[in-house]
């Protein structure tokens, strides 16, 4: 019997996207779309790479960020307004990250309506970080198409609410760790690794933790427990990749409250 032949290109993306009832997506974002601006803002580019180069998500992603930066930016800006800029700039930071918005896909459920790749799927891209915070921005992008920003905005606004409520508690106060996580996936660098140690007194110690990426590049922080070390290290590492060319590189912090 012959072997039955694998769809490729715009049928293997109908087939795909047609197997999932959407309405539970959609109700769980509160808006409408055609089901070609949806299922454009679920095709992930591995899929569309394995399937002749069809267009993927990553041009609505671009609005999507912009639409979604603009509005958090608004909203931290008329409900803290005594918050220098500093302190703001933190507090979006806080909310629109990749790991934030990571979880928001996740509140919502959007994994499994993600159209991924081969290769994707089987080293579970569905829960990627990446993916999800990308796929968020890009349902935001086919909402402002298709509604405008103002609806765009009432969306980020509604689901965003008690992130942007917190971005005091959560942006000012910033795990350094998870921020150099982001920053490492922006640059394409390795992931880092950390070494700590305790000296002193059980009852008075003092850690000191040492922070790698790759070969070149060395942190060092210290604190009164593990963690707060490594959070140390983490923001020098941070200052450090933000500083000119960061290669073979070494420096220290203290952890701060």
């Amino acid at each position: 019997m012959a072997r039955k032949r694998r769809l490729t290109g715009e049928a293997a993306l109908e087939a795909a996207y047609s197997k999932t009832d959407h309405a539970p997506l959609l109700e769980a974002w509160g808006v409408t779309l055609s089901d070609d601006m949806l299922r454009l803002a679920l095709t992930h580019r591995s899929f569309a790479h394995e399937n002749e180069n069809l267009p993927h998500n990553e041009r609505l992603e671009f609005l999507g960020d912009a639409v979604l930066g603009v509005s958090v930016a608004e909203q931290l800006y008329r409900e803290f307004p005594t918050r220098p800029e500093s302190d703001l700039s933190k507090m979006r930071a806080g909310v629109v990250n990749m790991y934030a918005l990571a979880d928001v896909a996740r509140e919502l459920g959007m994994g499994p309506y993600i159209l991924l790749g081969r290769g994707e799927m089987h080293t579970n891209g569905s829960d990627k970080h990446s993916i999800l915070s990308d796929t968020v921005e890009a349902i935001l992008g086919a909402i402002y198409l298709e509604h405008g920003f103002e609806k765009a905005r009432e969306t980020i606004l509604r689901i965003f609410a008690s992130r942007i409520t917190n971005a005091p508690s959560t942006g000012l106060n910033m795990d350094w760790k998870t921020v150099l996580l982001e920053k490492l996936s922006d640059m394409k660098l390795l992931l880092p690794s950390y070494e700590t140690s305790a000296s002193g007194p059980e009852h008075s110690q003092t850690f000191s933790s040492e922070l790698k990426v790759g070969e070149n590049l060395q942190t060092a922080g210290t604190g009164r427990t593990k963690k707060e070390a490594e959070h140390a290290a983490a923001k020098a590492m941070v200052e450090l990749l933000n500083g000119p060319a960061p290669q073979a590189q070494k420096a220290s912090g203290k952890a701060t409250s």
